[in-house]
């Protein structure tokens, strides 16, 4: 069974409707990071920088890889009480040669200075995780199977995180606990069993008029069977051989092919071929996230004639 365009985005998307929420968490997460890197001020550029002072600082990719970034970089210097002027020279998105001017900003060099740090530190984090991203979405470029990212994220980075996954060509499985049921095996555990879980996500979703997808994790062939008649949207299979998983596709095709499956656990750039060629629809994978490797930016400010 093939999945359209649409259906993933039905399925993966459904934080479209959280869009005002993310933006204030977006906001408030650079705020914070400002606050947290000059406190009462930046003593240092106080000391030395003339409040009228002005420069251009100069964005450059240090080595090969899918930028991401600049647009939380643009809306960081926009939090500056002081005009300045942010210009990409690329779109995220984009792959990169090492050398390549990516961007520039123009305006008080005090700004710049203050800025320079952060705005950094979110574009090589955001574009590690693009390029990362990139190598696996490539990997399984010859099968119809689509690389999800996890909520293994960085505390507050998460938005960001994300759309760095989709800048490398991935997709988004839920953002947070609030916009869809995920069934983990401690929900399994605690609820007795795979079936009595499902059963109890859609009568809450029911008696709560709630409309977000409902997801399950399964361990075993048995509990997959269970979860299959029990109908839920997606049956997330965790950690199996690959062995395993032909016959787990094999068998949801047979019993339920309207059911999504997304296969999780030992995915690394080695394996997720293999996995995607078993024939299911998601892998995620928690390495885009959990363990980043960044991009090397560097920012050379350059003064400007008085």
């Amino acid at each position: 069974m093939v999945i359209s365009k649409i259906l993933i985005h039905q399925i993966f998307n459904m934080s479209d409707q959280f869009r005002e929420f993310h933006e204030e968490c977006e906001l408030e997460t650079l705020e914070l990071a400002m606050i947290e890197d000059l406190n009462e001020g930046d003593i240092t550029t106080l000391a030395i920088i003339p409040p009228t002072h002005r420069s251009k600082g100069i964005f450059r990719a240090k080595s090969f890889g899918v930028i991401s970034g600049l647009a939380v970089a643009e809306r960081l210097f926009s939090l500056s009480a002081l005009p300045n002027h942010f210009h990409s020279f690329i779109k995220d998105g984009e792959e990169v040669e090492s050398g390549t001017i990516i961007a520039e900003v123009t305006g008080p060099t005090d700004t710049l200075l203050v800025c320079e740090r952060t705005s950094l530190n979110v574009m090589q984090r955001m574009s590690g995780i693009a390029t990362k991203t990139r190598e696996f979405v490539r990997a399984v470029s010859h099968t119809k199977a689509v690389i999800l990212d996890t909520r293994k994220t960085s505390p507050g980075m998460r938005y960001f995180d994300k759309a760095a996954v989709r800048d490398g060509g991935g997709r988004n499985h839920r953002f947070g606990l609030y916009d869809m049921i995920l069934i983990k095996d401690n929900h399994v555990d605690a609820a007795g069993s795979v079936g009595e879980a499902i059963a109890r996500a859609k009568a809450y979703l029911k008696k709560e008029s709630l409309e977000v997808k409902i997801e399950v994790e399964v361990r075993s062939i048995p509990e997959l069977k269970a979860a299959l008649i029990s109908k839920p949207d997606i049956i997330l299979i965790d950690n199996f051989t690959i062995d395993a998983l032909k016959e787990a596709v094999e068998i949801s095709r047979e019993i339920n092919p309207k059911v999504l499956l997304e296969a999780s656990g030992g995915v690394s750039l080695q394996t997720v071929g293999k996995i995607a060629e078993t024939g299911v629809d998601f892998i995620s994978v928690g390495e885009l996230t959990h363990s980043v490797t960044a991009l090397d930016i560097s920012m050379k400010i350059i003064p400007l004639a008085s």
